[in-house]
């Protein structure tokens, strides 16, 4: 097995942005390798570009090294409740920067930071600095930051591996690697670690004492056990929709728990501003409007999700939808669940239903109506997945994504139908 990943796809990012004006804000779940793409993958890159060693600042903000060298102590911080002292770290920076030559800051982990928004606009107005930033919550970029920021912030949000990036460490073939890849899931250390129960052992402590205890810690969560919960019935209902009213009575009739929406809404954000989940919104396709209410999650890692279930349920078509989404989402794409609104003839009379479109894809003018299959074993469930699509009466693409081995091909309606390794594999697969 490898011992590192390249991450070429996110490093194009990087290099397309250098000296753009603005401050480079790579988010995402934490291990998902933020900090090895920005302080090795993206500082290597700047030494074969030319930049010189000593114009390029490293700091992290979680590393005890880095801190003792601007006069913090991490156990001191630690103990007090308290982040790092801004004119400290400024202080640092002005002496590592004094001539009008250019350089490049590299900053891990910076919400640790107090008062971090006024110190990255600092640096605005410095025409020698091009700045790059860690961070793992997206409160780092809720509205009021982004409104301190005024325009100037620009996001890169960094996912664990692709399947594609999987199988270039993966040693076996496509088809036992999606089984891998569903079931473990994308975290790097946790793909390059040897051995199914060590993988295993290794998302479960992830979980307990990294993501949860984060959650806990950040949101000032004194009791666990109603958000411990919430994660369990998420877990088990990967893609179902859902909202926080029904969670409510779920809670209610099998906990015999009280929590209220509000809380449970509360819990889901937190979840969601960890980057441990992302949520999919339902969009009426023919009225052009979103309904708020209810919604699909989704897990970013599969291996996590499954870790919190004791790789109990491992259903592959739900997972393959997460897949899926994951992918849309690590694409660039805004990903939606579709609803289609139709009038059917039943016998003499007529009824109105609702037909659901798996994804609904949009970038730019772009638009790609997607349907997840993991099995097309008859014509029956192939006319089941192509009913809601044809429903649509506009002409953007209508793809069918299935675990069968099919070549990739339209059928007599326009509508392409291809393989989930294709899919995956293939970054320019649905314009085929």
């Amino acid at each position: 097995m490898a011992t590192t990943v390249n991450r070429d796809f996110y490093l194009k990012k990087l290099i397309d942005r250098r000296e753009n004006g603005l401050i480079k804000i790579i988010t995402g779940i934490r291990r998902c390798g933020k900090s090895y793409l920005l302080n090795n993958i993206f500082y290597n890159y700047l030494l074969s570009s030319g930049v010189k060693r000593e114009n390029i600042i490293k700091f992290a903000f979680d590393s005890s090294e880095d801190l003792a060298a601007i006069g913090e102590n991490i156990v001191t911080l630690e103990r007090e409740k308290r982040k790092v002292d801004p004119e400290k770290f400024l202080a640092y920076i002005k002496s590592k920067t004094s001539s009008d030559e250019k350089y490049v800051l590299l900053l891990d982990e910076v919400q640790l930071l107090d008062c971090f928004e006024s110190v990255l606009n600092s640096f605005l107005y410095k025409q020698n600095v091009d700045v790059y930033v860690t961070g793992s919550n997206a409160k780092f970029l809720s509205k009021d930051i982004v409104t301190e920021f005024a325009g100037r912030g620009d996001e890169i949000r960094m996912y664990p591996l692709s399947f594609a990036e999987f199988m270039s460490v993966y040693r076996g073939d496509r088809y036992e690697g999606l089984m891998e890849y569903m079931l473990y899931g994308g975290i790097p250390m946790v793909v390059l670690r040897e051995g199914a129960q060590n993988k295993a052992e290794m998302l479960k402590r992830l979980f307990d004492e990294i993501y949860i205890r984060d959650i806990e810690l950040r949101n000032n969560i004194r009791g666990v056990a109603d958000l411990d919960d919430l994660l369990n019935i998420l877990s088990s209902s990967i893609g179902s929709l859902t909202n926080p009213e029904k969670l409510s009575k779920t809670f209610k009739s099998v906990k015999n728990s009280s929590i209220t929406p509000a809380t449970i809404k509360k819990y889901i954000d937190y979840l969601t501003d960890s980057f441990l989940i992302d949520c999919a919104t339902r969009y009426d396709i023919k009225g052009k409007a979103y309904i708020s209410t209810p919604k699909k999650y989704y897990f970013t890692d599969l291996g996590l999700r499954n870790a919190r279930i004791n790789f109990r349920q491992f259903e592959q078509p739900h997972s393959m939808e997460n897949v899926i989404y994951n992918e849309l989402s690590m694409r660039g794409y805004s990903v939606d669940v579709g609803v289609v609104t139709a009038v059917e003839k039943a016998g003499t009379s007529s009824r109105r239903t609702q037909l659901e479109v798996d994804f609904v894809c949009n970038m730019g003018d772009k638009r790609y109506y997607i349907q997840s299959a993991y099995s097309l074993p008859d014509r029956e469930k192939i006319i089941q997945e192509l009913r809601p699509l044809k429903k649509i009466d506009d002409s953007f693409k209508k793809i069918v994504v299935t675990g069968d081995l099919i070549r990739t091909a339209y059928n007599d309606d326009g509508v392409l139908f291809m393989n989930i390794y294709d899919f995956l594999l293939k970054p320019d697969s649905m314009d085929a």
